[in-house]
């Protein structure tokens, strides 16, 4: 629930909030008063897009006057991570992102003959099959499907050439697909959005197939399941509007 909860960080020590063009004249920054907006570790907050520097903004100016919310702003966040820890760490983003593809939500199958889990398989194939299908198209390889809580092993080939998407993301899309795979324990999902082959709502529903089918048949605790509905959707959401955000010239 990172972005539903949160404490208060300071006041907020600033009147107006613009964005200029970058000293250097490659990319935009984002101006609290006269001051630059920087990153924790102190570098220039360059965003690659007026219309990214701009929804950045947004969020400070947002802020009260009693002090600022981090877990408001999840778009300043990607945009740290985009700056400073991806180019600094690409590589091990990259093999954590692959170590966890073979145990991908979308390759594992409800067992069929589990009263606790029934109607699901039916479902996932129903909502599923098409992004593998998909998938197949896209990469090459048909996926593996399994009933496994550990997972399988994928394709040498497939796995290779969602490697090789990764490898030739740049900064801010590789941000923005290490958020989405980390919210949604899928890789596949982030990299069908990432190709415009699936909507953030549809993705959502995706996510959370398994667990609306429960809620379904045994109910919704408040406070609980609805706050998790909320949180995905932050997460999700504002990844997916970074990417476009910056894609924009």
């Amino acid at each position: 629930m990172a972005f539903m909860t949160g404490s208060i960080v300071g006041k907020r020590f600033y009147k107006e909030v613009t964005t200029r063009l970058a000293d250097d004249g490659n990319g935009w920054t984002v101006m609290l008063d006269y001051r630059t907006l920087k990153t924790p570790a102190k570098r220039v907050l360059n965003l690659p897009s007026l219309a990214l520097a701009k929804a950045i903004a947004a969020e400070w100016e947002y802020q009260q006057t009693d002090g600022i919310r981090p877990f408001t702003m999840p778009l300043m966040k990607l945009a740290c991570t985009a700056l400073e820890r991806v180019p600094l760490t690409r590589v091990r983003v990259i093999e954590n992102l692959m170590k966890r593809f073979h145990q991908d939500l979308v390759f594992c199958r409800s067992p069929g003959d589990s009263d606790l889990t029934k109607g699901v398989r039916e479902k996932q194939e129903e909502k599923i099959d098409p992004i593998l299908d998909w998938v197949q198209s896209e990469f090459g390889s048909k996926p593996l499907v399994y009933t496994s809580f550990f997972g399988g092993k994928q394709d040498e080939g497939l796995t290779r050439a969602v490697e090789d998407v990764l490898k030739k993301t740049n900064d801010c899309e590789l941000a923005v697909i290490d958020a989405m795979a980390a919210a949604a324990h899928s890789l596949v999902i982030p990299l069908a959005i990432f190709r415009g082959r699936l909507g953030i709502e549809e993705a959502i529903d995706l996510i959370r197939l398994e667990e609306d089918l429960q809620v379904d048949r045994w109910g919704l605790v408040e406070g609980g399941h609805d706050v998790d509905i909320a949180d995905l959707k932050v997460q999700m959401s504002s990844a997916a509007v970074f990417l476009g955000l910056s894609r924009r010239s």
